[in-house]
């Protein structure tokens, strides 16, 4: 092979356009974000995506759900809204409204929208009652059911029940292969949910003790228990092959995994288990003194999270538009 023909952008053409034309700043680094992000997964590597902000409501599985089918992502960590906003879009996309003026909505408009049950996430708009009243009602289902037979579960763990039931399909408003939770349900990917009860169905489930349609509130597994699952699975994983973090966005969804690696070393004396061997976040919050969720990469190696030869990434951008381009890179589109 001639240099000419080396030099040449590898990939489909959404590989070869960012790669062209994607060459300083913050550009440069989704490049190098996503090269290296193939690369940690051809040394072997595994790879977990921390989901913050509104990206199911962005609709990210048209692209995130097809990292799952091909093995690009071993481990979701995830909010509760992200986990359950997948499955609203799934059921009711079609009612689903779009307001490309939102940023010009009067108190008033706003008021107007809560009045037909239209909760807005930016330029969209969830309905009550066809996404959360309906998966509330199948959620109870599964939820009752645990409590009678004295089982626990996960969040996402329920989510799974409902979807693998297949009661739900008649409901289904978009393509299946678009839904990321479908994709995950599937391959029986690990899904962690740190703070779940700050979710919708959360607040359900809470209404549902209050009511006494369940009377044990621990039916639902804990984050403390979360935590202590994450620390068995990045202990065995990293006997085998480097664990590393695409964390989009800040927040709980990034903060509560990333510190499973110094409670090993510092709390349990598992000293001999690996820092994450890739990082990289996405967010459009710029980094300022204390103001950010989270912190930058060099600051992580303070606090025994990354070490100093990890491949280390920060892109500041809106993430709806970067973590597509990433994933297309990283599937070879």
């Amino acid at each position: 092979m001639n240099k000419k023909a080396q030099r040449q952008p590898a990939g489909g053409p959404v590989s070869r356009f960012i790669q062209h034309h994607f060459r300083h700043f913050n550009a440069a680094t989704l490049v190098d974000a996503a090269r290296a992000y193939r690369a940690h997964l051809d040394g072997g590597g595994r790879m977990m995506v921390c989901l913050a902000g509104a990206m199911s409501t962005a609709e990210l599985g048209l692209s995130l759900a097809e990292m799952i089918r091909r093995d690009k992502v071993h481990l979701i960590t995830c909010t509760g809204a992200n986990l359950e906003e997948d499955v609203f879009n799934l059921v009711a996309h079609d009612y689903y409204e779009r307001v490309p003026h939102y940023r010009h909505l009067t108190p008033r408009e706003e008021e107007k929208l809560l009045k037909r049950h239209l909760n807005r996430v930016t330029d969209t708009c969830i309905p009550e009652g066809e996404a959360m009243r309906r998966m509330e009602e199948a959620m109870l289902e599964v939820w009752v059911a645990a409590e009678q037979q004295g089982k626990r579960f996960f969040p996402h763990e329920f989510f799974y029940q409902v979807l693998r039931s297949g009661k739900y399909k008649k409901h289904y408003q978009i393509d299946p292969k678009d839904s990321w939770m479908l994709a995950a349900a599937e391959k029986n990917l690990p899904i962690v949910v740190p703070g779940w009860e700050d979710s919708t169905l959360g607040n359900m489930y809470a209404a549902a003790v209050i009511r006494g349609d369940l009377t044990n509130v621990h039916t639902i597994r804990t984050g403390i228990e979360y935590m202590t699952w994450l620390a068995e699975f990045y202990t065995q994983t990293t006997k085998k092959s480097p664990l590393g973090m695409f964390q989009i966005g800040g927040g709980i969804a990034g903060d509560f995994p990333i510190c499973v690696v110094p409670m090993l070393h510092q709390d349990l004396g598992r000293t001999g288990v690996p820092l994450w061997g890739y990082f990289c976040q996405v967010s459009d919050s710029t980094t300022s003194y204390g103001s950010y969720s989270g912190a930058v990469p060099n600051e992580k190696i303070t606090w025994g999270k990354l070490g100093v030869d990890t491949p280390s990434f920060i892109i500041e951008s809106d993430a709806t538009i970067v973590a597509p381009l990433i994933f297309a890179h990283v599937l070879g589109w």
